[in-house]
């Protein structure tokens, strides 16, 4: 374990992973985490949302992070990493244990589905579920030892839940309390050879980052598809690589970023169909189509915003929303018709009024932070850790950006305003008013 994780399990304690490490040595023993400021409801990284509880910023929490622990570690062969996708949808796979030494294989086969072969083999499948179920199972022990000897400075255990495949953890660290969304996680060094071509295409993060670090690994998450099989199946993430891509976006577009999902948390949140996550990846697809010096300028965070929105109505009306590293897998397809066109109607009223949407969303963020400082003046505040962050607070919607949104609609009444370029000139930068590009 590296000192900083060290640091964040000890003081901050998501969870002492060692402590859970040492139940019956089934974790590897050098571990490597990732903490990413945002919860897994704020969409920092691709899992199903509907087996999640509701927790409020402000009422419940202060501060959310997500916490990735790898079950399992495969190392880079030097080579693309080629998975069982025989029984999945896009996106997805189910993992054979046969990669691994049959000590992995004996720790880890009490979560596993077994699959008897024609020929006598047995092959052992990590269920995600299953390991799930052996993680929330062992968080409790470990947490039940350490309330039994409290020791000074150590953070109080307010909630533990699991929601689905995920553990929820809110803890008392000082006057803050922050949630941690820990998910059991399979890590990769390298790259799968099903996103393979996406590394062939030209990107916005070129020459700004080098593509050994976009491709350093992968994970497979506890998320299965449509019709997949709950038990067997895995979901590719990308969230290493969207650590390294988030360097490359410019702080205008962030900021449009979080307005945006800050607006469709609240508007889209039923039936649950639109995450978060899906805003993300067409911001990413957004940086690949627009010109560097359009999406570099400082104060075109309302076109931005605009053009998200727009970006993800036309989403929403084609039912079509390819993932950013795997473009053939479609993020929307398993959706209903009436469902895409509930939520395109509730954008329409967004893209109508955008400004009173924006203001409605700042003002639930201050309300929720009128609440965390509230709760702060009884106790003193602590330090906390430094994930790699979504954007952060700095990046929440403000005022400043709904009167800018509200003077490019007054000056523009009825007109479509999106960041769609020119087809006919892509060597300047323009954004689009109705049909005329500017």
């Amino acid at each position: 374990m590296d000192w900083t994780l060290s640091t964040l399990v000890c003081c901050h304690g998501a969870v002492p992973q060692s402590m859970v490490q040492k139940l019956d040595q089934k974790l590897p023993v050098a571990n490597e985490y990732l903490l990413l400021s945002g919860g897994v409801r704020e969409g920092v990284v691709d899992l199903d949302l509907d087996e999640l509880n509701i927790y409020a910023r402000g009422t419940d929490y202060d501060m959310d992070f997500t916490l990735l622990v790898p079950a399992l570690k495969l190392h880079d062969r030097n080579q693309p990493v080629t998975l069982d996708m025989r029984h999945s949808a896009l996106c997805h796979s189910w993992l054979s244990l046969r990669l691994f030494d049959e000590g992995t294989i004996s720790k880890w086969k009490d979560c596993c589905t077994i699959v008897d072969h024609i020929n006598g083999a047995t092959n052992y499948f990590f269920s995600p579920t299953k390991v799930a179920d052996w993680f929330y199972d062992s968080i409790r022990i470990v947490l039940s030892e350490i309330q039994k000897k409290p020791q000074r400075g150590m953070p109080k255990v307010e909630k533990v839940e699991k929601n689905g495949t995920i553990i929820s953890i809110i803890l008392g660290v000082g006057s803050s309390r922050m949630l941690y969304d820990i998910v059991p996680v399979v890590s990769f060094k390298g790259w799968p050879a099903v996103a393979q071509s996406w590394l062939m295409e030209n990107h916005f993060w070129d020459g700004k980052i080098t593509e050994e670090e976009v491709i350093s690994g992968f994970y497979l998450v506890p998320a299965c598809s449509y019709k997949g099989r709950k038990d067997n199946e895995w979901r590719l993430s990308f969230a290493r690589s969207e650590v390294q891509l988030k360097k490359c976006i410019s702080g205008s577009l962030m900021q449009a970023y979080q307005a945006c999902k800050a607006i469709i948390i609240k508007l889209l949140s039923r039936p649950k169909a639109i995450s978060p996550y899906h805003l993300r990846s067409m911001m990413l697809w957004a940086c690949d189509r627009l010109p560097a010096n359009y999406l570099a300028q400082e104060d075109y965070a309302a076109h931005f915003l605009l053009g998200l929105i727009d970006d993800l109505q036309h989403c929403l009306v084609n039912k079509m929303c390819p993932n950013y590293f795997i473009p053939q897998c479609n993020m929307l397809e398993h959706l209903s018709e009436e469902t895409v066109m509930l939520h395109a109607r509730k954008l329409s009223s967004v893209r109508s009024d955008p400004t009173e949407h924006l203001r409605t969303a700042i003002e639930h963020v201050k309300a929720a932070n009128r609440l965390t400082l509230e709760l702060q003046r009884r106790g003193s505040t602590t330090s906390i850790p430094s994930p790699q962050s979504d954007g952060g607070d700095a990046n929440q919607p403000d005022d400043r950006l709904a009167k800018k949104l509200q003077q490019l609609v007054t000056e523009n009444p009825g007109k479509s305003i999106s960041v769609f370029i020119n087809p006919d000139d892509v060597t300047r930068p323009h954004f689009r008013i109705d049909d005329k590009f500017f």
